[in-house]
């Protein structure tokens, strides 16, 4: 494939959003065609799948079939979007992918779907396809928290049902992410409690020295 995938990840209110149009304005000033995406969300079905996973009650659903259903959207969302792209020679850039998964329904809820369980879901969805990059947006859940429950204040769909779940998950899920971020060199954690121009030439960094000029 001649394209490149790069996913954003990290805890509730990182900034993600803001970042990821960011480099994508910074990607096309060098004549890179971008695609921006999300999960889940990334296609019509995935949008549906969205509404089901992030809004409402957040017991009606258990870990299991969270997992379940991220991976039928991830599944949809690579054979028609993502790997396409890629083919093209377009650079997609993710605001979450399986990584997501692994932090939320394994660390989050402190392992009650076992690891193993979410690495044969990966196998079977994914196979040996990863991202080339994936960047780790890291800051307190209190600080993150605070700054998304603002934000969805302000929207008219209110996506708050991960964010309902106490500090308790998000700071089990803050250390997942940390520790997955120790299993391979594609992975970088970035302070996101800096501004929002001080963040983003951090990953601007990050984009040149890894990507654009290896």
């Amino acid at each position: 494939m001649k394209g490149r995938f790069i996913t954003f990840e990290g805890g509730e209110g990182t900034g993600k959003t803001t970042q990821i149009k960011m480099l994508a304005e910074y990607l096309q000033s060098k004549g890179i065609e971008v695609v921006l995406t999300k999960e889940p969300g990334g296609t019509p079905i995935g949008q549906e799948l969205r509404t089901m996973l992030c809004t409402g009650d957040k017991d009606k659903f258990d870990a299991v079939a969270e997992a379940l259903l991220y991976y039928a959207d991830r599944r949809i969302h690579l054979q028609q979007k993502i790997l396409p792209a890629l083919v093209e020679g377009k650079w997609v850039i993710s605001d979450r992918f399986a990584d997501s998964t692994m932090a939320y329904q394994y660390y989050g809820y402190n392992k009650r779907v076992p690891k193993q369980t979410l690495e044969e879901l990966y196998k079977m969805t994914v196979g040996d396809f990863y991202p080339d990059m994936t960047v780790i947006l890291d800051i307190n859940p209190e600080i993150g928290l605070a700054r998304s429950m603002a934000r969805n204040n302000s929207s008219v769909v209110q996506e708050t049902r991960h964010e309902s779940r106490g500090l308790e998950f998000h700071n089990n899920l803050r250390n997942g992410f940390l520790e997955i971020a120790k299993t391979s060199p594609r992975y970088n954690v970035l302070n996101a409690d800096k501004t929002i121009d001080e963040l983003h030439n951090d990953i601007i960094k990050l984009i040149d020295e890894r990507l654009l000029n290896a």
